[in-house]
Order: C-alpha cells, then sequence, then structure tokens
C-alpha cells in the first residue's frame, strides 16, 4: 500500500514524518482558509455589510447537519490508517468500498433536509430581519454543494489514511482556483452578491471532489475504487460506525452549541456578526497548523498502534501536540500585532473593523491552547479512543463556553461574547493533559517499557 508519495509513520525520525505530512495539509488549510476568505474579500469589497453578516452566520446550519458524517469520514481515516499500518490491504479495500456506499446513503437525504430545515435553524438563531433574505439564499445554494463536500472530504481521509497527505493539496488547490475566479465572476462582474459566492462554493467542491475520483482511480488501482456505490461490507460498516459515529455525535453536538452561541452574537446586531464574520478569517489563517498537525497525529498514532509500535505511540503523544501549540502560538502573536491592516482588506466600515480587531485581540492569542487540546484529541482518536474526547468536548462546549458566553452577554458587556473561546480552550487543553494520567495510557506505557527492554 505504500508508494513514494505514502509516508509510513511506524519509523524514522518522528517529527521530520510530522512536518512532512502535515505540511501539504498545512497548505491545504491555507489554501482552505483562501478559499473562505475570497468569498468575505470579495463580498466585503463588492457588497453591503449585511452580506457579510449573512455569510458570517448562515455556516453553523450547515455544521449541524454536516458535521455527523464528516465525523464518519474522520472514522474511515483512523480504520485506513491503523489497516495500513497492520499491512492489512483486503481490509484497507472493504473500508473504502464500504465508505464510497455510505456517502450516497447519507448525503441524499441530508441535502433534502437543509434545504427545508435550514431556514428554521436560522429562525432560531435570531438572524436579523435585515439580513434574513441573503442568509436564507445563501444556506440552500450552499446545500446543494452536500455530496460534493461531503465526496471530497471522504476521499481525503481515505488518503491520509494511507499516508498521502500531498494528493489532496492539489484538489484544494484546483478549487480554490475554480472559487476565485467563479466568485469575482458571479459577484464582483455579475452583481449576484451573496447568491453568487454560493454558487461558486458548491461548484469549487464538485470540481475538487470530481478530481479526487479520478486520482484515486488511476494513482491507487490496488483500493479498487469507484465512484458510483458498490458494496457494503457489513464488518466494515460495523467497524466505520463505532468508530466515526461517537465523533460525528460530538460534531453534532458542538455544532448545535455554535448556533446557540452565534444567536448570542446574532443579538448584538448586524455590524457584530459582519465583524466576527471578518475576524474569524485571519483567525483562521492564524490557525492553519492546528488542522494539519492534528491530522498528522491521528494517522501516526493509528499506524503505530496497527504495527503495535508502543515506543513511538508514547513519544509522539506529548511532542506532536507541543510544536502544534508552539506554532500556533508563534503565528497567533504575529497576526494579533497586525490584525488592524489585514483586516481593512476585508472591510472599510468603520463600526466593523474596530469590532473585529477587539475579537481578533481577544481570542487569537490564546488559540495556542486549543491547538494543543485539537492535537491530543486527534492522536488518542487516531488509537480508536473516542469516548474520552467526546465528554471533554462537551464539557468545554455546554458545561463552560456556552454558559461563560452566557453570563458575559447577561452581566459584563454583550461585545465581549468572544471572551469565551478562550476559557473554554483553557478548560479543554488542561482536560486532555489529564488523558496522560489515565490507565489507559499508563497501558501505552507500560508497553512501550516493556518494548524497549526487549529492544535492550
Amino acid at each position: 500500500m505504500h508508494t513514494s508519495k505514502n509516508i509510513d509513520m511506524t519509523k524514522g525520525p518522528i517529527m521530520k514524518l510530522v512536518i512532512l505530512f502535515a505540511l501539504p495539509i498545512c497548505i491545504g488549510n491555507v489554501l482552505q482558509q483562501l478559499y473562505n476568505t475570497v468569498d468575505t474579500l470579495v463580498i466585503g469589497n463588492f457588497c453591503s455589510s449585511l452580506s457579510l453578516a449573512a455569510v458570517g452566520t448562515s455556516t453553523q446550519p450547515v455544521e449541524i447537519f454536516l458535521c455527523i458524517f464528516l465525523g464518519i469520514g474522520t472514522g474511515v481515516s483512523i480504520l485506513v490508517s491503523q489497516a495500513t499500518g497492520k499491512g492489512d490491504a483486503d481490509r484497507v479495500k472493504k473500508i473504502v468500498a464500504t465508505a464510497t456506499s455510505f456517502l450516497y446513503l447519507s448525503a441524499v437525504p441530508l441535502t433534502v433536509l437543509g434545504l427545508f430545515l435550514g431556514p428554521f435553524i436560522l429562525k432560531f438563531m435570531q438572524v436579523p430581519e435585515d439580513a434574513w433574505d441573503l442568509s436564507v439564499a445563501y444556506l440552500r445554494i450552499i446545500f446543494l454543494g452536500t455530496l460534493g463536500n461531503m465526496g471530497y472530504n471522504m476521499n481525503a481521509g481515505v488518503l491520509r489514511g494511507v499516508g498521502d497527505s500531498r494528493s489532496s493539496l492539489f484538489f484544494l488547490l484546483i478549487s480554490c482556483i475554480v472559487n476565485i475566479v467563479l466568485d469575482i465572476f458571479f459577484v464582483a462582474v455579475l452583481g449576484l452578491d451573496v447568491p453568487g459566492a454560493a454558487l461558486a462554493t458548491i461548484l469549487a467542491q464538485y470540481c475538487s471532489w470530481l478530481f479526487s475520483i479520478l486520482y484515486l482511480k488511476k494513482h491507487y488501482p490496488e483500493l479498487e475504487y469507484t465512484a458510483l456505490p458498490r458494496i457494503i461490507d457489513k464488518n466494515a460498516l460495523s467497524s466505520i460506525i463505532r468508530v466515526g459515529l461517537p465523533l460525528g455525535l460530538n460534531n453534532s453536538f458542538y455544532s448545535i452549541g455554535h448556533v446557540l452561541q452565534q444567536s448570542l452574537i446574532n443579538l448584538q446586531g448586524s455590524d457584530y456578526i459582519a465583524a466576527c464574520a471578518v475576524a474569524s478569517k485571519i483567525t483562521g489563517i492564524a490557525n492553519v497548523a492546528i488542522g494539519s498537525f492534528s491530522s498528522a497525529a491521528t494517522t501516526f498514532s493509528g499506524q503505530n498502534l496497527g504495527a503495535q509500535n508502543y515506543v513511538r505511540l508514547r513519544k509522539g503523544g506529548t511532542t506532536i501536540p507541543f510544536w502544534s501549540g508552539f506554532i500556533t502560538m508563534t503565528f497567533g502573536m504575529i497576526i494579533t500585532i497586525f490584525c488592524r491592516p489585514i483586516l481593512m482588506l476585508f472591510t472599510k466600515d468603520s463600526a466593523v473593523l474596530d469590532l473585529a480587531v477587539l475579537y481578533t485581540h481577544v481570542v487569537l492569542p490564546s488559540t495556542w491552547t486549543y491547538a494543543v487540546f485539537n492535537c491530543i484529541i486527534a492522536f488518542i482518536n487516531g488509537m480508536g479512543i473516542v469516548k474520552y474526547p467526546t465528554v471533554i468536548n462537551m464539557l468545554m462546549l455546554w458545561a463552560v463556553r456556552i454558559p461563560s458566553a452566557w453570563l458575559i452577554n447577561r452581566y459584563i458587556d454583550g461585545k465581549y461574547v468572544m471572551a469565551c473561546f478562550p476559557i473554554s480552550f483553557t478548560f479543554g487543553m488542561c482536560c486532555m493533559l489529564a488523558f496522560f494520567l489515565t490507565k489507559r495510557w499508563k497501558a501505552v506505557k507500560q508497553k512501550a517499557l516493556e518494548q524497549e527492554r526487549t529492544l535492550l
């Protein structure tokens, strides 16, 4: 299963392999941020602040419907990496075939549900009346891209599972170029406003999915990949659901919490919504290392667990989160210092700009704690341990972030509601560091010690 493009995480210098694996994903995350940022840039310069608010408040309903499947996609990546570590090519083929069939069984009903239920979620979120029509239009068009979005993420997960993190970068590059060209054409030239930006997004997603299909069929013939549903292996499906469903439910509950949180933001008015939408773009740029190191951590732990290499597993569990946090902190501080001139690229509205600067100053310096938290979660998910991080995620959101946001809005000042992020990030990091004191990790350390003695 290993080719020249695949990275075998079971041997060699840990951080060198992690960086080689993470770098293409990191560049891909930059492209993904650029992909999203172009929407905001074009809308911010050719449309009104209401259009910015509409795009900023319409992402949460999409997350609610897609996050369960995206969690299952992560489960597929974990299972593929474990089977790759064991050298079980037949199991990899069954997992991939089953995942492809499951994609279609999920995407069509999710699209229908999103089209009909999305506006009700926007109503619950208390979207301002002046941004309502644009928000609904954006939401409904985005849901038409569900299959392309889910299909690309599934295929990217399969590639990461076999150790290939570079190929998805090519797909994202294509998607990014298509999105930029269509954004400018639909919004700046044709004047289609928010619907034009949404249409550009879904067409770009379908392009990236199509190219990922062609790539898998050409470069990984041993997977026997088919673009259309073929078979569902009961054992593979059971494993996918067992590992992926808790991750998906965790994401779903998290997204519901985001809806409640967004409703508190929406209470502050359209300028505040637009400011948060703009600020989130540059915080996303600062945090590009988080997703890439987390993906590397999942593949690393999955492959080494499959290979029963507990010495490397023990070492990687602390080394990878440390570097993820350090790099995120460095980027975060640099962008915080220069945030105003960067934010001015997105909006010239002084009220929106001042609020966006405030958001950045409050949130960005602390996101290194989220980097550590998320990397540890990804690492232990790769080991097939999903209950512990699910519980911590729920506590971080429902017991800390949402209550603190409500208290800040109720008793301090609503414009500081974003302070709930650093509070919850710090709590989550401390809880995930506590995992290294649990029996599960002590068992890994014990097996690593036994392996070291055997080698001596």
